[in-house]
């Protein structure tokens, strides 16, 4: 009993240890991650499904990774601002319109971001409020 109680104790603090030691990035990019799987689900889940599937021909996937890397600089606007044009995602066009979420504050974007791109197989690292908002200066 008193090995069992020992070893407990040894792998407890060796956890301790090992998540205490993940860097000051990695930490904040999960906190992005989680509050932005809230703003998804809220906000974005009910048209992008809950695996960012999409709807069909009505709603793009959000699981084209190329799409979202070469569309990295318009996503906030995406967001912020709703998608009126044509788009193209993983050789489908979509010509239906997106909501404007103008309610959203920097952050809240940021954070969905991080939690879309890096989500349903993509992986591609933060972005901050401040990306976003230099970003959203720059929208057509």
């Amino acid at each position: 009993m008193r090995r069992f109680l020992i070893g407990t104790l040894f792998l407890f603090m060796l956890a301790t240890i090992i998540y205490s030691c993940q860097d000051a990035g990695q930490i904040k990019q999960d906190v992005y991650y989680v509050n932005g799987r809230d703003l998804y689900i809220k906000h974005c889940q009910n048209c992008h499904g809950a695996k960012g599937e999409g709807l069909g021909a009505l709603t793009p996937p959000l699981t084209d990774t190329i799409f979202l890397k070469e569309n990295k600089q318009n996503l906030a606007c995406f967001i912020k601002n709703g998608i009126k044009d044509t788009i193209t995602v993983s050789g489908q066009k979509y010509e239906g319109s997106m909501p404007a979420f103008p309610e959203l504050y920097d952050i809240d974007i940021a954070q969905v971001m991080v939690y879309i791109t890096n989500s349903f197989g993509n992986k591609q690292g933060m972005y901050t409020a401040e990306e976003v908002s230099t970003v959203l200066k720059n929208c057509k």
